[in-house]
């Protein structure tokens, strides 16, 4: 099963130092370099199956955050995301309150198009409920 899922997430690598998946017309690209402490997810998120798209960001995630950098910073640029990929934004921004409470640095950027309001209002709603400090930049 996790061969079909790689090949059908179009994953160019997976292990704990490193997550690379490629965008589509309804996924977004995932770039997670765990060995810099790197995170960055862009574009559009409403696949189809959104349990098969996000379970291997969030299995990297919990093990990456067992053995984090001291300083972890995640980029979210979206150009749009559904419900069901919501959620799954919070899952992430959870595993990196883990992390947060284990005494290490978070820092989450918040990048939205100047003139999207509905992703700005969203990442704030997300920085009040998972008490992060957000940076928010338009672009």
């Amino acid at each position: 099963m996790p061969i079909l899922l790689i090949c059908h997430l179009n994953i160019k690598n997976i292990n704990m130092s490193f997550l690379k998946i490629e965008r589509t017309e309804d996924t977004p690209e995932v770039i997670f370099d765990g060995e810099n402490g790197e995170l960055f997810m862009a574009g559009i998120s409403f696949p189809e199956n959104v349990e098969r798209f996000y379970t291997p960001i969030i299995m990297w995630l919990d093990e990456y955050s067992q053995n984090s950098m001291p300083v972890t910073n995640i980029v979210f640029k979206f150009e749009y995301f559904n419900t069901s990929s919501s959620k799954k934004i919070y899952d992430i921004l959870t595993c990196l309150d883990t992390i947060k409470q284990k005494g290490k640095e978070v820092n989450v950027k918040w990048l939205y198009s100047e003139d999207d309001e509905d992703i700005r209002s969203a990442g704030i709603r997300y920085a009040n409920m998972i008490n992060f400090e957000f940076e928010f930049e338009s672009y």
